[in-house]
């Protein structure tokens, strides 16, 4: 059984978990004019923590310095109180590994130093970033980073849960950290989906979200471990569940596909049926195409008898990649405080939108809450907790099938004549990258005779430099004024995978590691353990980078047939990223 035992959030409306709760269950909302963000529209209404950096630094007790991102700053505040919270020891965290979920990880450094002719390397470092949190905590056994855009964090749970199953570790934290900056806010405002006033999930009038930042983290332990150390197991990640909506870069699908089927495999998981959810804490961002999307899926999953549903962004923002972990804290104190958030400035629903709670209920029994964040490219993960109850501590996690590796395709290495023909419309709209990744992926498929994978994951360090580099170059010349949007989307890091899973109409699990050096590492492994558990058959994995234009793909299954090499262990991930680095 994998429990919560210590959580720590800093957000709009709290800078600790006893603020963050007492602010729920006021009703309060954080959503203000700008403070601090850098921008020229001081008018916009944003979700920020209410402390400059210079203060988050004195409450770290360490120096301000330019290239420490706001990211970092409140990523070390969250990550501290949850190890703080779970009673740790520097000596246990030794042993602790740390999966964090973050897209614009350190761009606030990055417009400080910008000049326009800084090289592409300078472009974000996602995994830089997870490493400095973890730094001004302590020391860590692994770090990995997830990068799936609004899913990021809660992608980090299911990595971090089937970490603990494989037993190579007993405790991981989980959770992310983003912060606001230009470059973010303005991306949004350039796909016309910021709401000028309060917004309103599910609201008929609703036009938009609010941003927001934060950070939180969970701390995932096996039971037996927590109570060997006497500390206090506060939920159970009971399930999980993650799906592509291959629909679109931006949209969510009218029949919701994606979030649907999100659902149902966390629901399949945890061994429940619907009727025994009490609480959903909604994606619910505001946007007209989102609410409607996410509604849909809601009644396929729970007919038209909903459980209470809310969107908690109404008070903390849409904290974007972070939004996963924010939302989980909420959906754990409602679960433990037998409480309902509710959503804030809805007055009437439209015809196409679910009717959310709209007052603040106590005393309310709750067994099982559901939570769910969909990300930029349909990349949708709902996660369950339970109250907790003793187990008989036996642990009995599957058995480990063997992995195999059955293809390893380089782009360089493909023969022109054997590359796909892509529709025009499609070429003309991909940069080298994004071009390069879909047409190994095609040929790796191709060669292996699967036309949907079971899992979609990819590894990048860098992402797609030359969108964001374009797009951060027009901010710098052109000001915040009308910005294109077409840099911006493709400038997240899950972009490829998500393009992927478009292409094929392939529905199954999607994620991005980033991750420096070790992208490639963090993406085999999360394929190898869902291998291993029978939780998929098949994996499509790929390193992508601008480097050296670097496109390599590899096919794992669990069929011994026409295998290159078999997986195991981390060593064999290992040897397998040294014999076929480009």
């Amino acid at each position: 059984m994998i429990v919560v035992s210590g959580v720590g959030i800093i957000s709009a409306i709290g800078n600790n978990l006893e603020e963050f709760r007492q602010a729920l269950y006021e009703g309060r909302s954080g959503i203000r004019r700008v403070k601090y963000l850098d921008t020229t529209h001081r008018e916009a209404l944003v979700g920020e923590v209410q402390l400059s950096n210079a203060e988050l630094a004195s409450l770290l007790q360490i120096p301000l310095r330019t290239d420490l991102s706001r990211t970092v700053l409140l990523g070390a505040i969250a990550l501290r109180e949850a190890v703080q919270k779970a009673k740790l020891t520097k000596d246990e965290l030794r042993t602790t590994a740390l999966v964090s979920g973050t897209t614009v990880a350190n761009m606030d450094c990055i417009e400080r130093s910008y000049d326009g002719n800084n090289p592409p390397q300078i472009y974000g470092d996602c995994g830089r970033t997870t490493e400095e949190i973890a730094a001004l905590v302590g020391s860590f056994a692994f770090l990995s980073t997830c990068s799936t855009a609004c899913s990021s964090a809660a992608n980090a749970f299911i990595l971090g849960a089937n970490l603990i199953r494989s037993g190579e570790y007993t405790r991981v934290i989980v959770g992310g950290s983003e912060c606001l900056s230009r470059f973010h806010f303005n991306g949004f405002r350039s796909l016309q989906i910021l709401d000028s006033a309060p917004c309103r999930p599910f609201d008929s009038t609703r036009a938009g979200l609010n941003l927001g930042e934060g950070a939180a983290y969970f701390v995932l332990e096996r039971e037996d471990v927590v109570l060997a150390r006497g500390a206090e197991p506060l939920a159970i990640l009971s399930g999980w569940g993650n799906t592509a909506d291959a629909f679109h870069q931006t949209a969510s699908s009218e029949n919701g596909e994606g979030a649907y089927l999100a659902m149902e495999k966390a629901l399949s998981r945890s061994g429940l049926i619907p009727e025994q959810i009490g609480y959903v804490n909604a994606h619910g961002t505001g946007t007209i195409n989102n609410d409607a999307s996410e509604s849909v899926a809601l009644k396929r999953v729970f007919g038209e008898v909903l459980p209470p549903v809310s969107s908690t962004k109404s008070m903390t923002g849409h904290t974007t990649s972070v939004a996963g972990a924010v939302e989980m804290v909420v959906s754990l104190l409602a679960l433990r405080n037998n409480f309902l958030p509710k959503n804030l400035n809805f007055e009437k629903a439209g015809t196409d939108t679910i009717v959310p709670i709209t007052q603040t209920k106590f005393d309310v029994p709750l067994h099982h809450v559901l939570c769910n964040s969909f990300g930029f490219g349909g990349n949708d993960t709902t996660l369950i907790l339970s109250e907790y109850t003793k187990s008989d501590n036996t642990i009995s996690w599957p058995a480990k099938r063997p992995v195999f590796l059955k293809a390893v395709i380089r782009y360089a290495d493909i023969p022109i004549e054997e590359l796909p023909k892509l529709p025009p419309l499609v070429t003309r709209r991909l940069s080298g990258l994004l071009r390069r990744g879909l047409l190994t992926s095609l040929v790796t498929l191709k060669q292996v005779g699967v036309e949907h994978p079971d899992a979609i994951i990819i590894g990048t360090a860098d992402g797609c430099v030359v969108e964001t580099a374009n797009f951060l170059h027009a901010l710098h010349t052109e000001g915040e004024g009308c910005l294109s949007p077409t840099n911006f989307i493709q400038s997240t890091y899950n972009t490829l995978s998500s393009l992927i899973s478009i292409h094929t109409k392939t529905h199954g699990y999607n994620s991005t590691y980033s991750h420096g050096k070790d992208s490639l590492k963090s993406a085999l492994l999360d394929a190898m353990l869902q291998l291993q558990f029978g939780d998929i058959n098949n994996a499509l994995v790929g390193l992508h980078d601008e480097a050296n234009e670097t496109a390599l793909v590899c096919f794992l299954d669990a069929e011994t047939a026409n295998a290159i090499a078999t997986i195991t262990n981390v060593e064999d991930l290992d040897r397998i990223c040294g014999d076929y680095s480009c």
